[in-house]
């Protein structure tokens, strides 16, 4: 809470997702909601004394009735549920804090000398009755923010949750005296982000302007708006990538963005209206905030020698203290070293990539050479001292590997062209770009070329697929949540419009584009055992891309094992399937690559001895 007495939090116990109060002290958390469909998110207002938040519409009557005779069943993109926008009243002190007496506990100079026993009623825990503030089928609340001054609200609303409509997203201002509501920004294309002005006549916001076609990889402008509408002004034209955290303060405008592998602090010069490089320590910096006054600013980030950690500085001083020590933990790891490297791709394009030694390398030697491929297409790879995800990386690391993590045509942090590179050229010019990223480093003469894999999650996934169906150079590779065929994603997944952006046409129009960047299309060239992991309900890269891949590389008589995690969607977010996974990688590459059969050990005991070697 603005005040700091509460911590608000978002928690699922039994009745969907609620609202809970918790003292930063400790205690008991305590329910501010009740509410039958679960909330989306929330936001404090800047006096504390009300919270805002987004709900999706309860089910309809009639849909309840047509359930009981009929059962269940659901008419595609359109029985969706709108989200729309719930203030509630928080009570300034609703429960004590641990150690404080309430007052109806508290004795009286009277009550001193009182020997007999008495009876009190301890009042109950009323939650407050939420007050509706948008309403209506004709939109769905996505986003939303509280004006300095506490009086209004600006949120993102689009057609429908689904993800189709994201082009069609606006913003508009709601009033929270009158609830009258006023559009601020309309257009065909999305605009996203609103950021208001510390005195709150201002808002910030981002927008692919006037394209709708290409902002999955195009870079987002910044516009201000005044709140009264009127004529935008966009804010640093010449910045060619894209800006988060954006924060504004009463000592200027804030944001963070990419570098090619680093990620800085900037303050946009309002007279010059260019960005201004402020931090650039830590190497990559992830999130920031500041005090209220402005004065104070906190971020977190991390090189490629230290974990995440949080820092603090004093504005205008700029003196950066490091206020944790998390690295404490690592500091006798084996981790070897990482750097960033730099090579030509197969039609000249100049690819950045991070290979990571062991840390007893020796340039003599030869290693194997393990690729791990990011996703997005627009994630981006960069020097740290642990990562893994699903592959243990820093146990290959000690168990003697090279690793190449490149940031291959379409990544972020190298400007709109680069991001654009992979526009109708999905798969083909990735694999350009990793293999030729390969030959380099085989060319640096410590990789044995015999001895070599590839792996990758969701985009990552896929160009392992590709790989897999395209050369015979790995030994093994891993496949997770990948794309097997684009038409077979295009009909199942929940971003249709990602598919046209890249491609440029759904496969009905194009075809041919859609077989040449298809994974499938030369499975019967497929040579390399390849591992397949899937999330069971993935909805981005829906499962019957892993059946097509598997029952594919079984027909052309290629070793392959899939597995399904079950119950998880794009992502496998929880500590025993993630090490699961971690295991399946690991047992596969150490059969392919090094020879070894492993079995996961069935005790925490056999598995911390493992552990404990491979550090």
């Amino acid at each position: 809470s603005p005040d700091g007495k509460w911590i608000a939090f978002i928690a699922d116990r039994g009745k969907k997702n609620q609202i809970y109060l918790i003292r930063p002290n400790g205690g008991e958390a305590q329910p501010i909601t009740s509410e039958e469909e679960g909330i989306n998110r929330y936001r404090w207002s800047p006096d504390g004394k009300q919270i805002v938040f987004s709900l999706s519409e309860k089910q309809p009557d009639t849909e309840k009735d047509r359930e009981k005779r009929y059962g269940k069943f659901a008419e595609d993109d359109t029985e969706y549920r709108q989200s729309h926008l719930w203030l509630i009243d928080v009570e300034p002190d609703p429960w004590p804090a641990r150690n404080e007496i309430p007052e109806y506990l508290k004795a009286s100079a009277s009550d001193t000398n009182d020997t007999d026993t008495t009876c009190i009623e301890i009042p109950k825990k009323r939650f407050p009755k939420p007050v509706r503030l948008t309403e209506g089928p004709e939109y769905t609340v996505v986003q939303f923010e509280w004006s300095p001054d506490g009086t209004s609200i600006a949120f993102v609303h689009r057609k429908n949750p689904l993800w189709s409509s994201i082009a069609t997203s606006d913003i508009s201002v709601i009033t929270i005296e009158n609830k009258k509501i006023r559009s601020l920004v309309s257009s065909p294309w999305p605009e996203a982000n609103p950021v208001w002005s510390p005195d709150s006549k201002w808002i910030l916001y981002q927008s692919t302007d006037e394209d709708s076609t290409s902002f999955f990889y195009k870079t987002n402008k910044m516009f201000m708006i005044s709140t009264k509408g009127g004529e935008r002004v966009q804010l640093i034209p010449d910045f060619d990538e894209n800006v988060y955290n954006i924060r504004w303060m009463k000592t200027g405008i804030y944001f963070i963005a990419w570098q090619k592998t680093n990620r800085y602090i900037y303050k946009i010069n309002q007279k010059s209206n260019l960005a201004k490089l402020l931090f650039h320590q830590p190497d990559v910096i992830l999130s920031m905030d500041f005090s209220k006054d402005g004065r104070i600013l906190t971020f977190t980030g991390f090189n490629s020698e230290l974990l995440e950690e949080i820092y603090l500085t004093r504005l205008p001083k700029n003196k950066i203290n490091m206020i944790t020590n998390m690295s404490k933990q690592i500091k006798d790891w084996r981790l070897g070293t990482s750097e960033v490297v730099t090579w030509e791709s197969k039609d000249g394009t100049m690819i950045e990539g991070v290979m990571h030694k062991p840390y007893n390398f020796d340039p003599n030697n030869k290693y194997p050479l393990l690729v791990i491929i990011h996703g997005g297409p627009t994630g981006i790879d960069f020097p740290i001292p642990v990562e893994g995800y699903v592959y243990p990386m820093s146990q290959w690391l000690n168990k003697g590997a090279v690793i190449l993590r490149p940031n291959y045509r379409g990544s972020a942090g190298y400007g709109e062209s680069f991001r654009s590179l992979n526009v109708r050229n999905l798969g083909v010019g990735d694999a350009w770009d990793v293999l030729s990223g390969v030959d380099f480093l085989i060319k640096e003469g410590f990789v044995d070329s015999s001895r070599m894999g590839a792996m990758g999650w969701s985009q990552g996934g896929y160009i392992s697929a590709f790989l897999t169906t395209n050369t015979d150079r790995f030994k093994a590779i891993s496949v997770g949540a990948g794309i097997s065929n684009w038409v077979t994603y295009y009909v199942n997944t929940d971003i249709h419009p990602f598919t046209r952006q890249y491609l440029k046409a759904n496969p009905w129009e194009d075809p041919e584009i859609y077989a040449k960047t298809s994974p499938m299309t030369s499975i019967l060239k497929a040579k390399t055992p390849t591992l397949i992991q899937h999330g069971e309900n993935d909805k981005r890269v829906p499962i019957p891309n892993a059946y097509e891949l598997y029952q594919g590389l079984k027909d052309v008589g290629v070793e392959t094992k899939l597995i399904v995690y079950k119950n998880f969607g794009h992502g496998i977010s929880k500590p025993k399937e993630r090490l699961a996974a971690l295991w399946h990688n690991w047992q596969w590459f150490a059969k392919y690559i090094w020879g070894e059969e492993v079995e996961p050990p069935l005790s925490n005991k056999k598995e911390d001895a493992a552990v404990n070697d491979e550090k």
